[in-house]
């Protein structure tokens, strides 16, 4: 299906160029900026109509030019508007120096602003496009708003925060509304920027969604909007055989409870079979934990070999609790041309070695293997990439993507999904109480079971990273990892748009 351009983000080198073609097919670029300085205004009434005092403080680029705006606007309304200005305005350009030409009122340097009981602060510094670390004079004046808690409105973006990363160079103003323009960009997602932000509000000022989507790029919100139309589709002859056939590897006996929330998670997300392959020590122990879920003995890779050659096997799903070693490895690299999903002890296996387990996916087209690394499991294998502070989540997502020709599911609050091909997703679903043992097991078991129903691996991982944040809000605050893999239920397609 068309991917829709509203999901799209906007980088900050993007948007730059959104502007300038905005302005070069023959919009009003001042027009644009009144619009965007009034939307600002706006949000400050509508939010805080009782605050005794609006400071705005202007940088001194287009951010700025946003702000004079936002303080003409603000005084014809009655309030009373302080702006304090970064660097000479008599230096601006363009629309920013137009923008300060129209303020009506006094100004102050910046370094003057001290926050005062009843202050709303609108930050109108430096918006997405800031390409620096701050100035320490900025830098001690932001800490003091920071620590004095009265609230912020950010325009376009915190100043301080990188658009692109969503990371503080090297801190960044501490806003609860930001009002950002046309569409929302990395920053506003990828943590700790989207902490930062607050609640965000995407004002439309004009500008054609031509424009927009001659820039939009490949990095988009993780929504159902993109990859609904690759969901799984029931029909009146389906049965189970034609539902898939996932299997999920146990570990040893003392280990067995994470390998049985993925069983569960894959049969709930709609897959018509599950089998957990277990080794004999631990068979007793699945077989009595099972009921739906089936348990079938493999306890070494001629056993694996042998299971194989029954290609109604669908997908895999590998790690869960089965132990890091040699045994991981084999079976990993076994299961080479099937659809897999690495997690957990899968990926930990080859961090002596991670060049085996890309050299054996390498030549996979599509691609059909799904990794899972949290931060952790990431820097293991990744660790060049982990370690090089130039790279924001995204980017180093899709480099190891790139590398070891999988899908990357990058995890945490703000999981990345990442291509190959340079498609990403970031989600936002999901809620804080998911940071709790075992529910990292229920998404492998979530993927897979979407993988073996047909999806291809990116919408299946991207879709079930989306259904792991459903089932969290279903359950709510206090869930267990038993309580999370029983709430999955698969996306229909009437509320998939």
């Amino acid at each position: 299906m068309k991917q829709r351009s509203f999901y799209h983000l906007i980088t900050p080198a993007a948007m730059a160029a959104v502007d300038r073609d905005a302005a070069r097919s023959g919009i009003d670029s001042f027009g644009l900026m009144q619009k965007a300085g009034q939307a600002v205004c706006a949000a400050a009434l509508r939010l805080f109509p009782e605050a005794v005092r609006m400071a705005v403080l202007c940088g001194p680029g287009n951010n700025g030019g946003d702000g004079y705006i936002a303080a003409e606007a603000l005084r014809l309304s009655g309030v009373d508007v302080h702006v304090f200005h970064l660097g000479d305005p008599a230096l601006l350009k363009g629309d920013a120096s137009a923008a300060f030409l129209a303020y009506r009122g006094k100004v102050r340097p910046f370094a003057e602003y001290g926050p005062c009981s009843g202050d709303l602060v609108i930050d109108a510094l430096f918006g997405a496009g800031l390409g620096r670390v701050l100035d320490q004079p900025v830098v001690e004046v932001i800490e003091r708003i920071n620590a004095a808690s009265v609230p912020v409105i950010a325009v376009d973006l915190p100043s301080g925060l990188d658009g692109l990363t969503g990371q503080p160079r090297p801190v960044a103003m501490q806003a609860c509304h930001t009002v950002t323009f046309m569409a929302r960009k990395p920053g506003h997602l990828l943590m700790p920027g989207r902490a930062l932000c607050g609640t965000v509000e995407v004002f439309d000022i004009g500008i054609p969604g031509r424009i927009l989507d001659a820039h939009r790029g490949d990095v988009a919100i993780n929504t159902p909007g993109i990859w609904g139309g690759s969901l799984p589709k029931l029909t009146g002859a389906a049965y189970k055989f034609t539902r898939g056939h996932l299997t999920v590897f146990s570990g040893p006996m003392s280990a067995t409870g994470a390998a049985r929330l993925s069983a569960m998670a894959g049969l709930k997300a709609g897959v018509g079979l599950v089998t957990l392959a277990t080794p004999t020590e631990a068979l007793c122990v699945n077989s009595a934990q099972t009921t739906a879920v089936m348990v079938k003995e493999v306890d070494d890779l001629p056993a694996l070999h042998e299971y194989l050659k029954d290609k109604r096997m669908s997908a895999f799903v590998l790690g869960p609790g089965f132990g890091v070693g040699e045994k991981a490895r084999a079976f990993t690299l076994a299961l080479s041309d099937r659809k897999l999903v690495l997690d957990a002890d899968g990926i930990s296996s080859f961090h002596e070695k991670p060049e085996d387990l890309f050299e054996h996916f390498a030549k996979n087209a599509p691609t059909h293997l799904v990794m899972t690394p949290h931060e952790g499991e990431f820097t293991r294998l990744f660790p060049d990439l982990a370690n090089e502070p130039a790279l924001g989540k995204v980017q180093k997502a899709l480099a190891a993507a790139k590398r070891a020709n999988a899908i990357v599911v990058y995890k945490g609050a703000d999981t990345v999904i990442a291509s190959p091909d340079g498609r990403a997703f970031i989600n936002e679903n999901a809620p804080p109480w998911l940071a709790t043992a075992g529910s990292g097991d229920v998404l492998a078991g979530i993927i897979g079971g979407l993988l073996a129903q047909g999806m291809p691996a990116f919408e299946a991982a991207a879709a079930g990273v989306y259904m792991h944040g459903e089932a969290a809000l279903r359950v709510g605050e206090g869930l267990t990892a038993e309580d999370l893999a029983a709430a999955v239920r698969p996306l229909q397609m009437e509320t998939a748009f």
